[in-house]
């Protein structure tokens, strides 16, 4: 038996796979010692990055796994990520006092470089760029459409 790699973990998509997983591990880090140490400080600016955390670890997994499901998966975690950076960045630059300590997102995700603002943007264009081949949709069950997308 013969395994395949994921079309989308080869090359430049394995460096923004290895971002993706820097930045979960990262965000994991900070929002359990946040949560455990000063929640009370800041409960909402905490539990936001809490779920970044496990918006980038889903978001890994999913761009390392092949097949349409994943590629789904990878697509709503990435979307869901510019929007969160993009709402909270907007927030956190409007009205500061509402987030008394940062979050990954906050302020367009300044406090890591706007790694956070830049990653899902490219996370778009490589999927973009690396839909699921026709033996793929075909291998996990779902019809082929006259445009090349899962209809």
């Amino acid at each position: 038996m013969v395994t395949q790699k994921s079309t989308r973990a080869v090359g430049l998509g394995r460096v923004l796979v290895a971002v993706y997983a820097l930045l979960a591990l990262a965000a994991t880090g900070r929002s359990v010692f946040q949560i455990a140490e000063q929640f009370s400080e800041a409960p909402l600016a905490y539990t936001l990055s809490a779920l970044s955390a496990v918006v980038y670890i889903v978001a890994t997994v999913a761009l390392v796994k092949r097949g349409t499901t994943s590629y789904a998966v990878a697509w709503a975690t990435i979307s869901f990520e510019l929007a969160g950076v993009l709402i909270v960045g907007l927030v956190t630059a409007l009205d500061p006092a509402l987030f008394p300590d940062d979050t990954v997102w906050s302020f367009f995700g300044r406090g890591y470089g706007f790694v956070p603002l830049l990653l899902p943007v490219l996370g778009m264009i490589w999927l973009a760029r690396t839909r699921p081949t026709a033996a793929e949709r075909a291998h996990d069950g779902e019809p082929e459409s006259v445009t090349g997308l899962p209809e």
